[in-house]
C-alpha cells in the first residue's frame, strides 16, 4: 500500500509484522524450504503475535479487526520477504471468510478461538485431479445417511494440505445438480477414512505445504456442514474476489520489491567499467517495470478501498488477479535477464523470486479464466 494509506496503527502493527518475520522466519526459511513445510509451532508463534485470524471477534479471542487493510500488510511483508512457506492469507483471508459467514453458534464455539491461537490451521479443498478450475463438475460425494455425511473422493493442490486439520471442503450433495447439488462441509483431523497423500514436489514455493487428500467413506457428522446444504457453490463465487485480491496484493509487492533489489543490483554490478544499470537498455527496462508497477498499485489500492466497502466486484477481482501476477510473472522474469549468469544461482532473491512467482498465474483461477469472466462481462 501506498504511504497515504496508512495510520498510525497500521504502521505499529507494519513494524511488528516485520519484527516477527526477522526473528521467527527469515533466518529458518531456507531450511523449511529443504524440509518442504513450515514447522507447525510457526503457527501458534504467529498466533502469540496476533498474526492469525484477526477478523474472529474478541469474544473468541480475536482482534475483530474489518479493515482490509491489516490483512494487506501481512501479505506484503510476506511477499517483500521472500517467506513464501508461510500459507498464513490462506488461513486469514481465504477460508476464515467462509467460517465467519457461514458458521452457526456452535461450530464457532468449536473452532473460532483455535482459529486465532494456531491450533486449527485450515485448508480449503475445492481442486480435484482432472478438474482445474472447474468447480461445477466436482465429483467428491456426500451421502446423507441421516445425522452424517458419507464423504468419498480426492482433492489435489491443497495448500496447508499437510498441516490443515480443518479442512473447508467442497463436495455433491446431490449429483443430479450441477452447481446448486454442490455443499461445503468441514471434515477435521484423525476423521476415519480420511488420508493425506505426499507432500507434493513443487517448482516453487517449497517451504509450503500441498498435499492430495483422499475420502474414504468418512463420516462427518451433519453439524459440520457449513451454511445451508446445495449453497456451496454460490458461498465460493462470494467469497473469490476477496481471495484473488489477496492474490493480487502479494503479486504487486514482489513486483515492487524485486524491481527495488534489481535497481540496487544494476548500480552494484559493473560491466565494460561501469554499472549495468546505466546502460541504455538496463535503464529503459527499469524504467518501464517502475511506470508498471506505480500503475499497478494504484489499482490494487482502489481495489482494497472498493473490499472495505464490500463493493469489489468479481469482474474488477479478476482483473487485478490477471494483470498484476502476469506483470509479476514478467518483471521477475526481466529482473532476472539483468543479473546475467548470477540470476540462475538459488543464493540471490531474484532466482528463489522466480520459481516462486510463476504459480500466479494459475492458482485462484487461471488468468485464462480471469479473461473469461472479464470478457463475458462485456457481452462477448
Amino acid at each position: 500500500m501506498k504511504k497515504g494509506m496508512y495510520n498510525e496503527e497500521l504502521l505499529l502493527f507494519k513494524d511488528s509484522v516485520k519484527g516477527f518475520l526477522k526473528k521467527e522466519v527469515i533466518p529458518f526459511h531456507e531450511l523449511w524450504e529443504k524440509d518442504g513445510i513450515v514447522p507447525k509451532e510457526i503457527w501458534t508463534k504467529a498466533g502469540q503475535n496476533g498474526l492469525l485470524a484477526m477478523t474472529i471477534p474478541e469474544e473468541y479471542g480475536g482482534l475483530g479487526l474489518k479493515d482490509f487493510k491489516y490483512s494487506c500488510v501481512l501479505i506484503e511483508e510476506i511477499a517483500k520477504a521472500g517467506t513464501s512457506g508461510l500459507s498464513f492469507a490462506l488461513h486469514n483471508d481465504v477460508a476464515i471468510p467462509y467460517l465467519e459467514r457461514y458458521c452457526d453458534e456452535d461450530q464457532k464455539g468449536r473452532w473460532f478461538n483455535k482459529l486465532v491461537t494456531g491450533d486449527i490451521i485450515t485448508a480449503l479443498a475445492m481442486t480435484e485431479p482432472g478438474g482445474g478450475s472447474d468447480l461445477q463438475n466436482i465429483r467428491t460425494t456426500a451421502e446423507d445417511k441421516g445425522d452424517y455425511f458419507l464423504i468419498n473422493g480426492s482433492k489435489t493442490f491443497i495448500t496447508n494440505g499437510i498441516l490443515g486439520n480443518l479442512i473447508i471442503t467442497a463436495v455433491k450433495t446431490d449429483t443430479k445438480e450441477g452447481a446448486k447439488g454442490i455443499s461445503l462441509i468441514c471434515i477435521e483431523d484423525g476423521m476415519e477414512g480420511f488420508e493425506r497423500g505426499r507432500n507434493l514436489k513443487k517448482l516453487g514455493l517449497k517451504a509450503q505445504d500441498t498435499a492430495e487428500l483422499f475420502f474414504k467413506n468418512v463420516k462427518v457428522p451433519k453439524k459440520n456442514l457449513l451454511g445451508k446444504e446445495g449453497e456451496g457453490f454460490k458461498y465460493m463465487m462470494e467469497n473469490l474476489p476477496q481471495e484473488r485480491l489477496v492474490i493480487a496484493a502479494a503479486a504487486i509487492s514482489v513486483v515492487e520489491e524485486v524491481i527495488r533489489y534489481t535497481t540496487e543490483y544494476s548500480l552494484e554490478r559493473t560491466a565494460f567499467n561501469k554499472p549495468i544499470g546505466q546502460f541504455q537498455n538496463s535503464r529503459f527496462k527499469l524504467a518501464e517495470m517502475k511506470t508498471e508497477s506505480e500503475i499497478g498499485r494504484v489499482f490494487i489500492d482502489d481495489c482494497i478501498g472498493l473490499l472495505n466497502q464490500k463493493k469489489l466486484s468479481a469482474v474488477k477481482a479478476a482483473m487485478a488477479k490477471y494483470w498484476t501476477t502476469d506483470l509479476q510473472v514478467k518483471v521477475v522474469d526481466q529482473c532476472l535477464q539483468l543479473y546475467g549468469g548470477y540470476g540462475y544461482m538459488m543464493e540471490y532473491e531474484i532466482a528463489r523470486a522466480y520459481i516462486d512467482s510463476r504459480v500466479q498465474t494459475i492458482y485462484g483461477g487461471t488468468n485464462e479464466i480471469m479473461k473469461e469472466i472479464i470478457g463475458r462481462s462485456m457481452g462477448l
